[in-house]
């Protein structure tokens, strides 16, 4: 690569620093929504200076099958169904190995013919798919599609790579961050029931003069009988006995 293009490919990555992908997750979104982020920055980012810009679309592979969880159009949509349709595994393959696939004209290069012909008709010249690591649960590709041929150089390609590498890290962190959410909101939820049922046999321990264990006797009969939740019982007799529904996480006071 030339000094110029080494200049061109720093200087795009300093406009658009990794920074913004890491902003994405302090906002709290779940991975759809940072994915759809990742996207609209990619296009942004490489198709800065291409006539027409560029069209883009994230996908996920799991178990073989492959899906489009983010898109920035219609065009970049149509591309990914006409690319998941495609029996030569050039594109899917070499992103499974980790590589930068980029096709720069269409008209001209003889791979993926069936997704060759689709995006010819939809006015596109040019791709390139770049590999995306987020671990065992997100690993992928970002597509992107330009109606420009050669619109993909070397300093484009190089851009690219680093965008890339940058996007995957922060995948791999709103994959983790998720995951620490779900078993958070689970923990919270566990501990909610706990309460209301802790409540509703002290409801019980009162109306009928025993202990604790002879009430919960009492509660898991009545949930057994009806096909009811344990929660959900004890939930009924707290609002029975305060005329109000139980609040998560706040005791029973009488």
């Amino acid at each position: 690569m030339s000094d110029h293009d080494q200049t061109a490919v720093f200087s795009e990555r300093r406009r658009h620093p990794p920074s913004e992908l890491h902003d994405a997750l302090l906002t709290g979104t779940d991975v759809p929504g940072f994915l759809e982020h990742l996207v609209q920055l990619a296009v942004a980012t490489l198709g800065e200076g291409v006539p027409g810009g560029v069209s883009g679309a994230v996908t996920v592979m799991r178990d073989e099958r492959r899906a489009t969880l983010a898109s920035t159009d219609e065009l970049a949509r149509l591309c990914d169904e006409a690319l998941f349709a495609e029996r030569d595994n050039t594109a899917t393959g070499a992103i499974q190995a980790g590589t930068v696939v980029v096709i720069d004209d269409l008209a001209a290069d003889e791979r993926l013919r069936r997704f060759r012909t689709r995006a010819l008709s939809l006015g596109v010249r040019s791709a390139m798919f770049l590999p995306l690591d987020g671990g065992p649960d997100a690993v992928g590709a970002l597509n992107l599609y330009s109606l420009q041929a050669h619109a993909f150089g070397a300093a484009k390609q190089a851009a690219a790579r680093y965008f890339a590498a940058d996007a995957s890290r922060a995948l791999a962190l709103a994959v983790r961050h998720e995951h620490d959410r779900e078993i958070t909101e689970q923990l919270r939820a566990a501990l909610d029931s706990r309460t209301t049922i802790d409540q509703g046999i002290g409801i019980i321990m009162g109306q009928n003069r025993c202990d604790a264990d002879a009430a919960f006797a009492i509660l898991r009969a009545a949930s057994q009988h009806r096909n009811v939740k344990l929660r959900l019982v004890s939930a009924e007799i707290i609002t029975a006995v305060s005329n109000k529904a139980p609040v998560p996480g706040r005791s029973f006071n009488g």
